[in-house]
């Protein structure tokens, strides 16, 4: 059994190596970790080219949904983003709250860091700032975002718990989180478990559904929604990689499920403004004929 300090170490190192990837190779392979497949292009991220905000030049492809569409952000929020990568997702949060808002990203690997400020940079954002550390244990103060986002993250972290203890610290009262991860039905094959390459590749890393949402209510979370669910199919040209021809049958029809979920959770308390629900604009209307209507 590896130590938690072990897979952080190979998940950090692989990171690094895929930051230099192209976006072909990172989304036709498991989280940018596991060989490309030659079956299917797009194994598991969803499309950003739709969302606004969205900057082709930090996008990796290694999201597995879009939780910045659910995220309900407002202007004027402050935003984390856990495990930004290259700044994608936090560039489409940026869009959402405005230049008088403000979005952290973290990530432990600095060769993402690198390359997400050479982005904001690039784009001229100054309220998006990226700090290099573990997402479970936040380089963040107490109580200091009313927004939290990730995608496809939570599932490279040996200690889930912990990191969801760091979300609700870290979130204000009444804030929420918009997360997309990597969950499972039924137990993976040992092979694929205890690989290495699968780990970094967001599944072996990934734990029972069940057991994820659980974790969530246990660390006082309130208003628990999944906001989208889909299942994960990994390529045969990939698992023959793990195991054999029979072994690959049996994991295809023996009723083990690979799922993205985006889930949505509030910590308890009242924010210090509004919470908007979707549909909703963020301004009250003005009174009739006054024209701004």
């Amino acid at each position: 059994m590896k130590t938690e300090e072990q897979l952080k170490s190979e998940v950090k190192e692989k990171y690094a190596q895929i930051a230099e990837q192209k976006i072909s190779v990172n989304a036709a392979s498991c989280c940018g970790a596991t060989p490309s497949s030659s079956e299917v292009y797009n194994i598991m991220n969803d499309n950003y080219d739709q969302t606004d905000g969205y900057v082709a030049d930090a996008d990796l492809g290694l999201g597995c949904g879009l939780p910045t569409q659910f995220a309900q952000i407002q202007p004027g929020d402050v935003v984390i983003d856990l495990g930004s990568g290259a700044g994608n997702d936090c560039f489409v949060a940026r869009h959402e709250t405005g230049a008088e808002g403000k979005v952290i990203g973290i990530d432990f690997t600095p060769a993402m860091i690198n390359k997400a400020r050479t982005n904001a940079e690039k784009l001229g954002f100054n309220n998006v700032e990226f700090r290099e550390g573990d997402i479970d244990d936040m380089p963040v103060n107490d109580n200091v975002a009313d927004v939290i986002v990730s995608n496809c993250v939570l599932n490279l972290v040996p200690n889930k718990p912990k990191v969801i203890g760091e979300i609700f610290r870290t979130l204000k009262p009444g804030g929420h989180f918009s997360i997309s991860d990597i969950v499972l039905i039924g137990a993976l094959p040992p092979a694929l478990q205890n690989d290495a390459e699968m780990y970094a590749g967001c599944v072996s890393g990934a734990i029972q559904k069940d057991e994820y949402l659980q974790y969530i209510e246990e660390a006082g979370f309130v208003n628990l929604t999944i906001q989208k669910e889909k299942a994960i199919s990994i390529p045969n040209d990939i698992l023959a990689k793990y195991l054999n021809e029979d072994e690959i049958k049996h994991f295809n029809n023996g009723g083990t499920g690979i799922y993205s979920v985006t889930v949505y959770a509030e910590k308890p308390g009242k924010r210090d403004k509004p919470k908007v629900k979707l549909g909703e604009s963020a301004e009250p209307c003005c009174e009739p004929g006054s024209g701004c209507c």
